[in-house]
């Protein structure tokens, strides 16, 4: 189907802003260029668009209160500061050099990975959206493992290239977020002793898990959790957040496969203790999660008939 004359040119538009990021931005004098997003993110927050208020449902979330207050309002300021600078080193990224990568990584646990893929066992690091994932990607590529993971097909398809090519650039291999072919093509990496990262707090598709998460159902994708059963790779949680001018991460322990069930509740016992996992770092470093986005299963359903939608 032909796209639309306004679609088509608003996927223009965007494609040439990424293009401006990793030509102009990468390239400016650092200082400059931090100013210049704290600035946006200070201007989209005044401006109480729908995603800074699904951002501070979110936040309400994991704070335990019924509606946004200052408290959240000053948060989810601090979120939208904290989300520019992960966009602004993910233009800049390409220009950092392998010594910086490693030295303004504090991670904590990262030898439950090396132990590992050293002893030639498969590892699915799942993720949520919390600090510069994409750093966290390039420090693992630089430590010697590089490692495969998907990304959602955007428009316009050029776009897309471009995030492929930018990640592909600092170690990863990058696969579209196309189902069973995904699928079978991360089980061949991790039978053959690989890792995969996977960003999974939030579901793309109608397959997800229910889980309980800050007291609510919300859905998280079951790919992590069925790639450990079916390859025997070894499921770990890892959170993220900044600290100053380092990027800091922990590497949870391994979530074990359990001896009882079916394969279908298996995997939701390891997507549920996962999602354990994702809220004790979420609630540690609220300001680094950057989910703009509907996550629990409220926000999710259609509004009712007469019902304003949420």
């Amino acid at each position: 189907m032909t796209r639309s004359a306004p679609a088509a040119l608003r996927d223009e538009v965007m494609d040439a802003a990424y293009a401006m990021g990793w030509t102009i931005v990468r390239k400016m004098p650092e200082g400059a260029a931090r100013l210049a997003f704290t600035a946006v993110a200070d201007r989209a927050w005044q401006a109480h668009g729908s995603g800074v208020r699904q951002l501070e449902r979110n936040l309400c979330r994991v704070l335990g209160k019924d509606a946004v207050d200052d408290e959240v309002r000053v948060l989810s300021k601090r979120v939208l500061r904290s989300y520019a600078r992960y966009w602004l080193e993910v233009f800049r990224l390409p220009e950092y050099g392998r010594a910086r990568i490693l030295g303004r990584m504090r991670v904590t646990g990262e030898k439950k990975i090396f132990a590992n893929l050293d002893a030639g066992r498969g590892v699915v690091l799942a993720l949520p959206h919390m600090g510069n994932y994409e750093h966290a990607g390039a420090w693992l590529a630089a430590c010697g493992y590089p490692f495969t993971t998907v990304a959602e097909r955007l428009r316009p398809e050029s776009l897309f290239d471009r995030f492929v090519a930018f990640r592909e650039s600092l170690g990863m291999e990058v696969l579209a977020h196309t189902g069973a072919s995904a699928f079978g093509r991360m089980a061949q990496r991790l039978r053959a002793g690989r890792p995969v990262c996977l960003v999974v707090d939030r579901d793309l598709t109608a397959s997800g898990v229910d889980v309980e998460f800050f007291g609510a159902t919300a859905r998280m994708p079951a790919v992590s959790a069925a790639l450990a059963v079916q390859t025997g790779a070894a499921l770990i949680p890892v959170t993220l957040w900044y600290e100053g001018k380092y990027w800091a991460a922990r590497v949870h322990e391994e979530v074990p496969v359990p001896d009882e069930g079916a394969r279908r509740e298996k995997i939701r016992t390891m997507t549920q203790e996962t999602a354990r996992v994702f809220e004790a770092g979420i609630a540690a470093h609220p300001e680094d999660w950057h989910m703009l986005q509907k996550v629990w299963v409220d926000d999710l359903e259609p509004p009712r008939p007469g019902e304003a939608p949420r």
